[in-house]
């Protein structure tokens, strides 16, 4: 018995800010006392939300910035009097926003309201879609202040809406009377532009996530942040999944599917029957619909092709690496042989990586078909190929 599919809404949320509260924004890792010199730089434009009075002995403002109050909030001079927890008399600098990237996946963190089925996180996403995607929606939380940088490859980054300050913004009239304001070009800034749809995604089958063009901004944030460099995997001929920075140890398992496929309850079903079974306490899964470019003869690139890509890592060491993986890998796909058909799936194929063996296809489902076709088509285009050079030597074709 499946539970019923939740709503297939996500949420990203945004994690820096730039509050006057916020220790880490201050170059001495401590809010401003009443002795200090608070110093803004006075060419960084900033917006600064404040949500308690006080007192300072100087304040150099930016040029271009603003600050958002809180009831009750405010600014005054220090009167001189003994602060028991202020006596450094220090110059304090507000640090620089300029370096928060939307396309940085350290700085987002997904929710999934009401998604019980999440097993405390062992449901991740490849770091493509750890930014937001273009039918999630984005929150920014209230009472922060916050900047970021939208450099991006595309002109247009989409999303279904945009919470800020406690107010969604679900329409693009919302939106757009939003960015007319006169906080919009404090907080966002770069060569992207943001464009909130108000819509998700139509398809039962699941939605790329559409940050393909902007994958080696995303990646570049998270070597960045690692100190540029992958990190070490113990297994031979490790995986690379689509939209994933790093190689993996583990399975992949791409879905072929027909229209009755329904991503969530499939997501949910996966999770259900076999995630939550005690032997794969320590297994994590990735599972969305990505786009497979696809070349002619492998070097001339054509369209790409939807598929649904599953991706399984385990917490396994050593020479075990991966094991864990694998067997449940093994149990999806025997699944898809049992049930493929009722659930709209029609092939899937399985590679693994363990710190035992090399990764390669070790299964697959409902292929023969597509086989046979190849063949049969390779066949069909060699008879065409030696009845028009039989012609042509007979002359009775010119090419």
């Amino acid at each position: 018995l499946l539970l019923p599919a939740a709503a297939t809404a996500v949420y990203k949320q945004w994690i820096p800010n730039t509050n006057f509260e916020t220790a880490s924004n201050w170059d001495e890792g401590r809010v401003p006392c009443a002795s200090d010199v608070v110093h803004f730089e006075k060419n960084k434009v900033v917006s600064v939300f404040v949500g308690s009075p006080h007192a300072l002995t100087d304040m150099y403002l930016p040029l271009n910035g603003e600050f958002v109050l809180a009831s009750g909030a405010g600014f005054a001079a220090f009167d001189g009097s003994w602060d028991p927890g202020c006596d450094s008399g220090a110059t304090v600098r507000f640090a620089d926003a300029e370096q928060h990237a939307w396309f940085d996946p350290t700085l987002w963190q997904a929710l999934s309201p009401g998604r019980e089925l999440d097993l405390g996180g062992r449901i991740f996403s490849v770091d493509e879609e750890r930014v937001p995607c273009r039918y999630d929606d984005v929150i920014f939380q209230p009472e922060t202040s916050f900047r970021v940088n939208i450099d991006s490859s595309q002109r247009v980054i989409h999303l279904r809406s945009v919470s800020l300050m406690g107010q969604e913004l679900s329409s693009p009239e919302a939106w757009a009377g939003y960015l007319r304001g006169p906080s919009a070009p404090l907080q966002f800034h770069g060569n992207g532009t943001l464009q909130v749809t108000g819509t998700g995604c139509p398809d039962k089958s699941g939605c790329a996530c559409g940050n393909t063009p902007d994958g080696h901004r995303i990646c570049a944030a998270l070597r960045g942040a690692s100190g540029r460099q992958c990190p070490a995997v113990t297994c031979r001929s490790p995986l690379q999944p689509l939209g994933h920075c790093c190689q993996v140890c583990g399975a992949t398992i791409n879905l072929d599917f027909t229209p009755d496929f329904d991503l969530q309850k499939y997501r949910d079903r996966l999770v259900q029957a076999l995630l939550s079974q005690p032997k794969y306490a320590g297994v994590r899964m990735a599972i969305s619909k990505v786009h497979k470019a696809q070349t002619f003869l492998g070097i001339i690139p054509q369209s790409s092709t939807p598929l649904i890509q599953i991706v399984l890592i385990d917490d396994e060491a050593g020479a075990q690496t991966g094991t864990a993986a694998e067997q449940l890998a093994t149990d999806i796909m025997d699944d898809i042989a049992q049930h493929g058909e009722a659930l709209g799936i029609s092939s899937g194929k399985m590679e693994v990586a363990t710190g035992s063996t090399f990764s390669g296809q070790v299964g697959s489902h409902a292929l023969s078909r597509i086989t046979a076709g190849t063949v049969l088509g390779l066949l069909f285009s060699l008879l065409l190929l030696g009845g028009i050079f039989f012609l042509h030597r007979k002359g009775k074709l010119r090419l």
